[in-house]
């Protein structure tokens, strides 16, 4: 138990949670720090595409096998089946309508990128390794929650609307998916020769921008969760770190059975505790418009992803090294 704090308390301590920490606190203390909205745009993209294609890159390398298909399979099972844990215990432990608790389940069934993104960071920074195809259980991640929340509406609230072709399009066009799929198949196909070729600009320069993106949401969590704070009631707020814990355990009970490596079960535990707030949100406005906004973009970005990078991340490594012995 001693080793596992240890190793959490290590964590917390390197310079990608630092410099969001940073940009969360100078947020409340209401610094005119800030990153232009071009150049975070930017970084994003880099971010987006350097993953990608080093996953893709590593898949390559490794083949394709059927621990793949069954993580694949296993992302997709779980993007469908949280929602419905979260929409339960959000009834229980709120008073949120039905509509909201559907938005709000729906975040938590779909994945942070970005929260990704840091994970394996942690995990490279760790001395561990953990599967390329991860990123690849982390695009098909995204959608399904969104289906989930349209079902607990059909089935809660009659007069709700349903799916269609635009909500369906706009959900596997939305550009950090289209980014990621693309650079990690771009990856898949140049294999080794291709990595030889960007690696100058993907892989030394990757943490220091990773550290300044952290920076810029440290700053974007801390001004919503300031502005926010009237929204944020106490069953609210312990949800939003109860279900990073919750959902971290299917996590990690899915990669132990499917026998991924220490890091490899790090990520999925990551994508299984980590909420969407890109791309479930541009998808609810459609879907759900009547959901108010200022519930699930609070919690997803002012409560639970300043809980997974401070304190998740470094838990949840903690964790998978004692449970798999890594």
């Amino acid at each position: 138990m001693d080793g596992m704090l240890s190793l959490a308390a290590n964590n917390l301590l390197s310079p990608i949670i630092l410099f969001f920490a940073l940009g969360f606190l100078a947020a409340f203390a209401r610094s005119d720090l800030s990153i232009p909205e071009a150049i975070a745009k930017g970084m994003s993209i880099y971010l987006l595409f350097a993953i990608g294609f080093k996953g893709g890159a590593a898949l390559a390398a490794n083949g394709i096998d059927a621990t793949l298909i069954l993580s694949l399979a296993a992302g997709l099972v779980l993007s469908f089946v949280l929602p419905l844990v979260a929409f339960a215990l959000l009834r229980a432990m709120t008073g949120l309508s039905v509509t909201d608790a559907a938005a709000v389940a729906a975040h938590y069934g779909s994945i942070s990128i970005v929260t990704f993104v840091a994970a394996s960071s942690v995990v490279s920074a760790s001395g561990l390794v953990a599967e390329g195809y991860m990123v690849a259980v982390a695009a098909v991640m995204e959608a399904p929650a969104i289906l989930s929340a349209l079902w607990l509406i059909a089935r809660y609230d009659k007069g709700a609307a349903g799916m269609d072709a635009g909500l369906m399009r706009e959900i596997l066009l939305n550009g950090s998916i289209v980014l990621l799929v693309g650079s990690f198949l771009i990856g898949a196909i140049t294999g080794a020769e291709g990595m030889d070729l960007i690696a100058p600009f993907i892989v030394a320069p990757f943490q220091g921008v990773l550290c300044l993106f952290l920076l810029d949401m440290g700053l974007v969590a801390g001004r919503g969760l300031r502005d926010a704070r009237g929204v944020l009631k106490p069953g609210l707020f312990a949800f939003g770190v109860l279900m990073p814990l919750v959902g971290s355990g299917f996590g990690l009970l899915a990669g132990v059975l499917l026998g991924l490596s220490p890091g490899g079960v790090v990520l999925f535990m990551t994508l299984s505790a980590s909420a969407s707030y890109i791309a479930v949100p541009a998808a609810m406005r459609v879907a759900l418009p009547e959901a108010n906004p200022s519930i699930y973009l609070t919690l997803s970005l002012g409560v639970t992803f300043p809980f997974n990078l401070t304190i998740g991340i470094p838990l949840y490594l903690a964790v998978a090294t004692f449970v798999t012995g890594g």
